[in-house]
C-alpha cells in the first residue's frame, strides 16, 4: 500500500488547480485582445511558425513537474524490507540525593540544580546507552525505569525537587540497593550506579552496599556536590533550623564519598562550578564494557527517488519544446499544430 511519510506536504497540490485557473484566465484575455485586432484564423495565418497547442502542452508538463515535486517532498513509501541495526551501549542508574541539604547554595544556583544540570548533560551525550533514575533521602524511590527514551529521562530530571522523599536523612545504602535492582538482566553489559550526594550519610551500611554492588559487576561512582566549608540551607522562611532552633549548617563529606566509591570499584568526583567532573565522568563511562544489541524491524521502501527522476525527465522534455514549429517534431503532429 502506498503511504506518505510527510502527508501534510500534499496540500501543496492545491497550487495546481489555482495555476490552471490563472492560466485559463490569461488565455481567454489574450484571445479577446486578438479578437479586437481581427479574425483569429487570419491573424494566425500571418504567423505560420507559431504552434496553437505547444504552449498548452508545456504548461501541462510544468503542472506535472509541480505534482511530482510535491509527491517527492511528501516522501512516498511503498513496499517493505527487513532492516537490522546493531547498537553498542552501557547501562547507568542515576541516584540523586533530594534531602533538604541539597538546597544549599554553596554551589550555584544550588546543589540540587547543579546536580540536575550534570545529569541532563550526561543524558544529552548518550547514544545507545540505557539510563534509569531514582531519588533518595531517608528512603530511596525509583523515578524512571531503565530506558533508552532520553526525552522522557530529561523530563523526569527537570521534575526533581527537594522534598520528593518525605523521610529526611541520607540513606546512601538504600540508594545503592535500589540502583542494583534497576538494571536489566543482561550480564554482558557494563553497569554503573552514579550517586550524586553531599555525602551527609545519616544511616550505616553504605560501604557494604557498594562492595556488594561491585561484587555483582556494578561500578559505583560518587559525585560529591557542595563545598567542605558548607553553608546554611535556605528556605522560604529563612535559614533551616533544627528542633532546638539552631541554624543547620551543611557541608560536603568528601571522605565518605571517596570511601563509598573505592568500595564500589568506581571513582569519586567533586562537582563544582566547572565541567571537570562532567568530563571525567564521561571518560569513565566510556571505559565500561559496551554490549551489542541487534534490533530487526520491517521498514518501508522510500520511493521519492523515482518520483524525483520523473520530475526531472518531464522538466527536460518541457525545456525542449519551443512555442514555434520545427522539423524535429514534424512526425509528432500534435506538437506541430
Amino acid at each position: 500500500m502506498l503511504i506518505f511519510q510527510s502527508p501534510h506536504n500534499l496540500y501543496w497540490l492545491l497550487l495546481i488547480p489555482l495555476c490552471c485557473i490563472i492560466y485559463i484566465y490569461q488565455t481567454i484575455r489574450q484571445r479577446k485582445k486578438m479578437a479586437v485586432l481581427g479574425n483569429r484564423d487570419r491573424i494566425m495565418a500571418l504567423m505560420p511558425g507559431r504552434s496553437k497547442w505547444r504552449k498548452h502542452i508545456r504548461f501541462g508538463l510544468l503542472m506535472l513537474v509541480v505534482a511530482a515535486l510535491v509527491l517527492t517532498i511528501a516522501r512516498p513509501l511503498y513496499g517493505t524490507r527487513q532492516q537490522t541495526e546493531t547498537a553498542n551501549g552501557i547501562e547507568a542508574v542515576v541516584m540523586v540525593d533530594v534531602s533538604n541539604s541539597m538546597l544549599a547554595n554553596d554551589v550555584q544556583p544550588s546543589r540540587l540544580d547543579r546536580a540536575k544540570l550534570l545529569v541532563t548533560n550526561m543524558v544529552d551525550k548518550m547514544k545507545n546507552d540505557k539510563v534509569a533514575l531514582g531519588v533518595f533521602a531517608g528512603e530511596a524511590y525509583p523515578q524512571l525505569p531503565i530506558t533508552s527514551d532520553y526525552a522522557a529521562a530529561k523530563t523526569f530530571i527537570d521534575a526533581l525537587s527537594a522534598g520528593m522523599v518525605t523521610m529526611q536523612g541520607t540513606d546512601i545504602a538504600a540508594a545503592i540497593d535500589l540502583g542494583c535492582k534497576s538494571f536489566t538482566q543482561n550480564k554482558d553489559v557494563g553497569k554503573a550506579i552514579i550517586l550524586i550526594t553531599d555525602g551527609e550519610n545519616h544511616e550505616g551500611g553504605a560501604e557494604e552496599a557498594a562492595k556488594a554492588a561491585a561484587k555483582a559487576g556494578i561500578n559505583v561512582y560518587v559525585i560529591g556536590v557542595g563545598t567542605t566549608q558548607g553553608s546554611e540551607i535556605p528556605t522560604a522562611n529563612g535559614p533551616l533550623t533544627d528542633a532546638n532552633g539552631q541554624v543547620v549548617h551543611t557541608a560536603l563529606n568528601e571522605q565518605m564519598c571517596r570511601d563509598i566509591a573505592q568500595a564500589g570499584k568506581g571513582l569519586y568526583l567533586h562537582l563544582d562550578q566547572s565541567n571537570s567532573a562532567q568530563d571525567e565522568l564521561q571518560t569513565q563511562l566510556k571505559q565500561l564494557k559496551q554490549s551489542s544489541t541487534t534490533t530487526s524491524y520491517t521498514a518501508r521502501n522510500e520511493q521519492f527517488q523515482a518520483v524525483a527522476l520523473i520530475a526531472l525527465l518531464l522538466l527536460i522534455i518541457e525545456a525542449c519544446i519551443n512555442d514555434t514549429k520545427n522539423a524535429f517534431f514534424n512526425k509528432f503532429k500534435i506538437f506541430n499544430k
